[in-house]
């Protein structure tokens, strides 16, 4: 791999942070960036620090790892690290890579370190996808790129319009785009996301997207404009 897997600790024992960024600053493939005490503090850091892969343990105060893990919409994959055998098949449920018991020796880690290597690996050689999950009503939903007309920021929320159907996910805007290609999806407004490929026309501040119309701020207009002039994908 080109550039090393990012990783964020969470667990409520000091040391096993310790522990686990001692191992971590090993493996010349991952790279540490960021350490919390609890899935609540993980919850907020994610808004603002992208990540790869996270070492979470299960049983914490306020909210348990597995408790996260279902509630978090696109969450990093996961390895769990748990002084815990029982939620081993839990663990499996929600697609972890790995499980590790406490205490956790170096060359157990190494192991479970070189299965995310693998899995990191083989995503980078894969075609790209054209399509993303998104959990909606409590389940995944597979939307095609090309059928996402616009997004839009609701509080806590997301709302994805499509040519059928509008789906809330629990998300932040951010978060979406990141996982949308940059080159198809511009944000004309803070609390908006707009498909290229879906603007039918433009008045004035306004992005006409089959029967919707999407705001654009007078601060990002001429960028606007430009991607869409660009690319060449204004429908007549």
């Amino acid at each position: 791999m080109s550039t090393p897997i990012r990783c964020i600790i969470t667990d409520d024992e000091p040391i096993a942070r310790k522990g686990l960024q001692g191992y971590i600053s090993k493996v010349n493939f991952l790279s540490l960036s960021g350490v919390c005490e609890d899935a609540l503090q993980l919850n907020g850091l994610l808004k603002q620090q992208p990540a790869d892969l996270l070492f979470l343990d299960i049983e914490m105060p306020y909210l348990s790892g597995i408790d996260f893990l279902k509630n978090a919409s696109n969450p990093p994959r996961v390895i769990f690290t748990t002084a815990y055998d029982q939620y081993a098949l839990k663990g499996y449920e929600l697609d972890v890579l790995d499980y590790l018991l406490k205490p956790i020796s170096f060359e157990r880690f190494l192991k479970a370190a070189n299965k995310a290597y693998d899995y990191f690996r083989l995503l980078q050689r894969a075609e790209p996808a054209d399509f993303v999950f998104v959990k909606a009503d409590n389940k995944l939903e597979k939307v095609f790129y090309a059928d996402i007309l616009f997004a839009e920021a609701m509080e806590n929320y997301v709302g994805i319009y499509t040519r059928e159907r509008k789906l809330i996910i629990h998300s932040t805007l951010k978060a979406l785009q990141e996982s949308l290609p940059a080159g198809q999806f511009i944000q004309p407004h803070k609390s908006y996301l707009a498909n290229l490929e879906a603007i039918r026309a433009i008045e004035g501040n306004i992005l006409h997207i089959e029967q919707y119309q999407v705001p654009v701020s007078k601060y990002l207009r001429d960028a606007v404009m430009e991607k869409i002039i660009n690319n060449r994908l204004l429908k007549k």
